[in-house]
């Protein structure tokens, strides 16, 4: 089995992966907060990505990376520059310095929320971030692109829309990705031959969705999971618009307007 580094892993989507990804690797989970559940196959390792010190040792003898590490939400500058610029780069540059080959970036649908919600986007299209949030992950691809590039680390790099068991509103019906299908882009990221620098994004098979994944499809992923299961239900408990017309317009919603975005990892 493959070892492979999971930063961030105590937050939403590391928890749904490492079910998800239970038995197919060993897992070193990596965060600032302690992990005390640590089950078998898994091993805890602390760490800051804003620390090269630390990124350093947590990437020394792994196979392969899934960087989910950093701030999740709309923020303070201040903190995405530690965590997503200075973090993402450390985390590079540590792979690049161990001699690991392929890294899973956890970049977000935010990189691309100015699009209109009319427009129907692929992974060519141009960034237009939605904010400090979706800059920083912009920041996050162009750092996978260089050290593909440069130095040979392989990314894959995954716009994640909004990962959960069940869409819950009206626009993750267009975002949402199941936890099994965003473990099997991040399978297809860590065992595909061929990869060197590709984007793709983070959706199930979403009949209202805003993205062509022909990207994600032509390195073979399929999606098991459809959101508009889920549609008649979402429709029912909530209003098709919010009142913030700039927000309702735009792919990336309410972060086009926000200037904070409670954090969840408080």
């Amino acid at each position: 089995m493959k070892s492979i580094l999971m930063t961030g892993a105590t937050g939403g989507v590391g928890t749904f992966l490492r079910k998800e990804l239970a038995n197919r690797y060993r897992l070193r989970l990596s965060d600032k907060r302690p992990i005390t559940n640590v089950s078998d196959g898994e091993s805890f390792m602390p760490g800051d990505c804003a620390s090269l010190d630390d990124m350093l040792r947590a990437t020394d003898g792994v196979d392969g990376i899934i960087h989910l590490g950093g701030y999740s939400v709309e923020g303070p500058w201040e903190a995405l520059l530690e965590s997503n610029i200075i973090g993402t780069y450390n985390l590079y540059e540590a792979a690049r310095r161990n001699g690991v080959k392929r890294v899973i970036f956890a970049t977000s649908n935010h990189a691309m929320g100015f699009y209109k919600r009319t427009d129907r986007i692929d992974h060519t299209a141009y960034p237009k971030p939605d904010g400090r949030y979706g800059l920083s992950k912009m920041f996050g691809e162009g750092v996978a692109s260089l050290y593909a590039d440069k130095y040979g680390v392989s990314s894959l790099c995954i716009r994640i829309g909004n990962v959960a068991m069940q869409p819950i509103d009206v626009r993750r019906l267009s975002i949402w990705i199941s936890p099994r299908d965003l473990a099997q882009l991040i399978g297809i990221g860590l065992e595909h031959p061929d990869i060197g620098f590709e984007i793709v994004y983070g959706a199930s098979d979403n009949a209202r969705g805003w993205w062509d994944n022909t990207n994600a499809h032509r390195l073979g992923y399929r999606p098991h999971d459809r959101s508009e299961d889920y549609a008649a239900e979402v429709l029912r408990a909530h209003p098709a618009t919010t009142g913030d017309a700039i927000a309702d317009a735009h792919q990336g919603g309410a972060f086009c307007t926000s200037e904070m975005v409670e954090n969840p990892a408080k």
